[in-house]
C-alpha cells in the first residue's frame, strides 16, 4: 500500500526541499522512489536522509507539488533533516540500501525516529480529490487533456461539495496550474 506524505529532504548547503511523495512501509523498512531527475532524489543520494511527513493539509502538498514552495519546517532529530511544521506525525529515514530503474530510484530507509505532533483527524473526500488532482497536475506531460478536464471537473465538484476553505484555495491553486501549463 501506497501512504501519500510531504517528503523532506536537504542538499548539500542545507537547504530543504519539499515533495509529495508517495511511500512503502512495512514495519521499521520504508520504500522510497523518487524519479531520478528530482530534488528528493539527489538530496537522499548525498546526504542518506529523509523525512516522511503526513499531513492533513492538502494545500502543502499543493504549495510544495506544484509551486516549489518551502514550507515551514523544524530541524530532524536523527539526522541532516527538517520536519515539515504542520505534520500530524513523521518518520525520520536513513538510506540502507539503494536500486530502482533508469526512470526511478529505490532507496530502502530504515526507520531513526518517529514524531509526533496531533491525531490525524480522518478521512475527508475533498483532501483526497484535492491529493488525486495535484498528482494528476505533476504528470501531465503524461496524460490525455480530455480525461485531465474531465477529472480535474470531478475532484472540483467533490470539494465543493465536502471541502472547507482549506480544500477550495488548494483545488483552485491546482486549476489555475494546470490551465497555464496547457496555454
Amino acid at each position: 500500500m501506497i501512504i501519500e506524505t510531504i517528503f523532506s529532504t536537504v542538499d548539500k548547503a542545507g537547504e530543504p526541499n519539499f515533495a509529495p511523495m508517495g511511500i512503502e512501509r512495512n514495519g521499521e523498512i520504508v520504500l522510497v522512489r523518487p524519479y531520478r531527475s528530482s530534488k528528493t532524489y539527489t538530496n537522499l543520494l548525498s546526504s542518506g536522509f529523509g523525512v516522511a511527513n503526513f499531513s492533513d493539509d492538502v494545500l502543502a502538498y499543493v504549495r510544495c507539488g506544484l509551486l516549489h514552495k518551502k514550507l515551514p519546517f523544524f530541524p530532524a532529530s536523527g539526522g541532516p533533516g527538517v520536519v515539515f511544521q504542520e505534520a500530524c506525525s513523521w518518520l525520520e529515514l536513513a538510506v540502507i540500501s539503494k536500486g530502482g530503474s533508469d526512470e526511478r530510484a529505490e532507496f530502502q530507509c530504515r526507520v531513526l525516529f518517529k514524531g509526533w505532533q496531533r491525531d490525524f483527524p480522518g478521512f475527508c473526500r475533498a483532501k483526497n480529490a484535492v491529493i488525486e488532482a495535484t498528482i494528476m497536475a505533476t504528470r501531465l506531460a503524461f496524460c490525455n487533456r480530455q480525461k485531465v478536464a474531465e477529472d480535474l471537473n470531478h475532484y472540483i465538484k467533490i470539494v465543493e461539495k465536502t471541502g472547507g476553505e482549506n480544500e477550495k484555495q488548494a483545488i483552485q491553486l491546482v486549476y489555475d496550474y494546470i490551465r497555464k501549463m496547457e496555454e
